[in-house]
C-alpha cells in the first residue's frame, strides 16, 4: 500500500512538472507571437553599417551594431565590403555589391571617398559607426525633424506568401523603390590574419543580396513575395527607399523586418 501511495505521489509530481513545462512552452510561443506583433510600423530608423573583418577600426563598431541589431525599434543591416581584403585577410562575409552600395551612397552624398566603419542613417547622413553618441543622436534628431520613418510599413504572411503593406506618404517624397535586403544569421568568425588577427568576432545581419521588388508612388499599396523565397534566407528586411534621378540611393521613408515563420 505504501508502494502504491508513493507511485501515486510520483505520478502526480510528474503530471505537475509536465504541466509546468507545457505552460512554459505555450508562454514562449505567446511571447514570440507578441514580439512579432510588437514590431513597430514606424521604427526609429535604419542603420546601414559598412564594415570589414580586415579593418582594425571596425570591431568597436561591430560590437555596437550587435546592440542595435537586438533592438525592435531599429532596422540594422551590416554590409561587409571587400576593399580591405588586400591587408592580409579576405572578409568571409564581403560582397562586391556591398562595396558598390557604399560607393553609390558616397556619390549621393557628394563625398570624395569611402571609409569603414561607416554608418549610413535613414539613407540621409553618414557618421562613424563606432560613435554611439553620433549614431543615437542623429537617429533621434531625424525622428523629431520629420526625416525619420514617416511611412508605415506592415508585414504579414499567409501559408504561402509574405504581404507588405506600405502606407500613405502624407507629405514629403512620394516615389520610392521597395527594396528587399537579405542577410545572414549571426555568425562567429575567427580571424587568422590581417589587422584583426587572433580576434574572434560575431557578426549580425550581414547582407548577402539586395533586390528591388516594386515601386511605391505615395499611396497605400500592397506587395506580395513568395514565402518559399523568404524561408531560404537567414533574414530579410524591406526598405522603402527613394532614388534620385541619377539612380543613386536617397532617403529611406519606411522599413520593417520580415520575420521567418
Amino acid at each position: 500500500m505504501v508502494m502504491a501511495w508513493r507511485r501515486s505521489l510520483w505520478l502526480a509530481a510528474f503530471a505537475l512538472a509536465f504541466s509546468a513545462f507545457a505552460d512554459a512552452g505555450h508562454a514562449g510561443e505567446s511571447e514570440r507571437t507578441q514580439a512579432e506583433k510588437a514590431q513597430p510600423e514606424k521604427p526609429l530608423g535604419v542603420v546601414e553599417l559598412f564594415t570589414s573583418q580586415g579593418c582594425s577600426s571596425c570591431p568597436p563598431a561591430d560590437a555596437f551594431f550587435a546592440e542595435l541589431a537586438a533592438r525592435e525599434d531599429i532596422v540594422a543591416l551590416s554590409y561587409h565590403v571587400d576593399y580591405w581584403d588586400y591587408l592580409g585577410w579576405k572578409d568571409t562575409l564581403s560582397r562586391k555589391e556591398n562595396t558598390e552600395r557604399q560607393n553609390d551612397y558616397m556619390r549621393a552624398f557628394s563625398s570624395r571617398s569611402v571609409y569603414t566603419p561607416q554608418a549610413v542613417l535613414n539613407g540621409r547622413v553618414h557618421v562613424n559607426g563606432a560613435n554611439r553618441g553620433e549614431v543615437n543622436g542623429a537617429l533621434t534628431r531625424m525622428a523629431k525633424s520629420g526625416e525619420g520613418m514617416h511611412v508605415p510599413v506592415k508585414v504579414s504572411r499567409t501559408s504561402d506568401r509574405v504581404i507588405i503593406d506600405a502606407g500613405d506618404a502624407g507629405t514629403g517624397p512620394n516615389d520610392a523603390h521597395v527594396v528587399i535586403v537579405y542577410f545572414e544569421p549571426p555568425q562567429t568568425v575567427k580571424i587568422a590574419q590581417g589587422e584583426n588577427s587572433g580576434r574572434k568576432m560575431t557578426y549580425w545581419n550581414a547582407v548577402t543580396s539586395i533586390q528591388t521588388a516594386g515601386m511605391w508612388h505615395g499611396k497605400a499599396q500592397r506587395y506580395e513575395l513568395p514565402l518559399s523565397e523568404i524561408t531560404k534566407k537567414g533574414g530579410c528586411a524591406v526598405l522603402l527607399q527613394s532614388v534620385g534621378k541619377d539612380g543613386m540611393p536617397g532617403p529611406i521613408l519606411g522599413a520593417a523586418f520580415i520575420h521567418k515563420p
